[in-house]
């Protein structure tokens, strides 16, 4: 089905017998979510033998007649604004973006206008083909407000649907760059489940039960002064804060950080004052996604995009090696 406008009809045939109704549609479908249809069918937009079902968990028998209907997308409840977007790509199905720190993806109690959504909106206008129901941004995955670097953003559903399916599979090619306090060795990986603080619901922490299973691999790119490290880090899952998570965890939390750095690292002794102004005065956790690839869902080649980090991250390491240092 490549409409999805166009209502979808089914006969159930012995093979779909005993079947839930959301499952088997979704599955015959094939371009929208099985949350989606579930959703449609409990605003009565499926019809079985004629009458209205609102019962996504209803099940099938043989002979059952069903259509399901798609309502028009509502406007995008967000505003569109004009908004400054870096975009690396975009066609009729996605955008690839370097998102700048401090934007936040949606909006929120706090911040209802400023986000990334509403620029998206005001970038595409009509452009998004509704995705849920709305014509809206479908967000993939997200940065943290202040992480900079590459996005993915779906403009219909099918990229939707098939975007979210690679990063659940962890088909995606995702590095990063961070500047972590101490010295890491030259390559490990962080292998912890995360959950959320029972503490502090604001921080996410390595958790031994009830947690999402979490794996961060590592590269050491350069030590600086044997208090800083450099690092490519490469996502196998995707929770929230994970490598903040992570690196702290193992006593290398990032530079700037200000959720899970606590108090001034031992290692900040090791460096030069000048440096240690910088590294200690940094307002945003030194993360930036780096590297982002993965098939693409309608022509299936392969898309790579890097980007390197923003200036204030250059800066910052530039001052840590001393190649701005006062003294120069």
């Amino acid at each position: 089905m490549s409409d999805p406008e166009t209502p979808f009809r089914l006969v159930v045939d012995a093979s779909l017998a005993g079947q839930r109704v959301d499952r088997a549609l979704a599955d015959a479908i094939g371009t929208i979510s099985r949350s989606r249809v579930k959703t449609l069918i409990e605003e009565g937009h499926l019809t079985r033998n004629g009458q209205a079902v609102r019962e996504p968990a209803d099940i099938l028998r043989e002979g059952m007649d069903l259509v399901l209907s798609f309502p028009a997308p509502l406007p995008a409840r967000p505003m569109a604004e004009d908004l400054p977007l870096t975009i690396l790509y975009e066609d009729r199905d996605l955008i690839v973006l370097d998102k700048q720190a401090g934007l936040v993806t949606h909006p929120a109690p706090g911040n209802e206008t400023g986000t990334l959504v509403n620029a998206l909106l005001g970038h595409c206008g009509e452009g998004f083909e509704g995705i849920g129901g709305e014509k809206r941004p479908g967000i993939v995955h997200r940065l943290d407000k202040d992480t900079s670097g590459l996005m993915v953003v779906a403009k219909n559903a099918m990229a939707h649907n098939a975007l979210s399916e690679a990063f659940a599979a962890r088909d995606i090619d995702r590095a990063y760059m961070a500047l972590a306090w101490g010295l890491l060795p030259a390559s490990g990986e962080f292998d912890g489940a995360i959950g959320r603080d029972k503490k502090d619901r604001k921080r996410m922490t390595v958790v031994q039960s009830g947690g999402k299973p979490a794996l961060t691999r590592f590269k050491l790119l350069e030590p600086i002064h044997a208090s800083v490290s450099l690092i490519e880090c490469k996502l196998a899952t995707g929770r929230t804060h994970q490598i903040r998570v992570h690196l702290s965890q193992a006593g290398h939390p990032l530079l700037g950080d200000p959720v899970y750095l606590r108090r001034i690292p031992a290692a900040a002794r090791g460096l030069p004052q000048d440096a240690k102004d910088a590294a200690l005065d940094f307002p945003r956790q030194a993360l930036h996604a780096a590297r982002l690839g993965f098939i693409h869902p309608r022509t299936k080649k392969p898309l790579s995009f890097e980007t390197a980090p923003p200036q204030d991250f250059q800066d910052l390491k530039m001052r840590l090696t001393g190649s701005t240092s006062k003294s120069s």
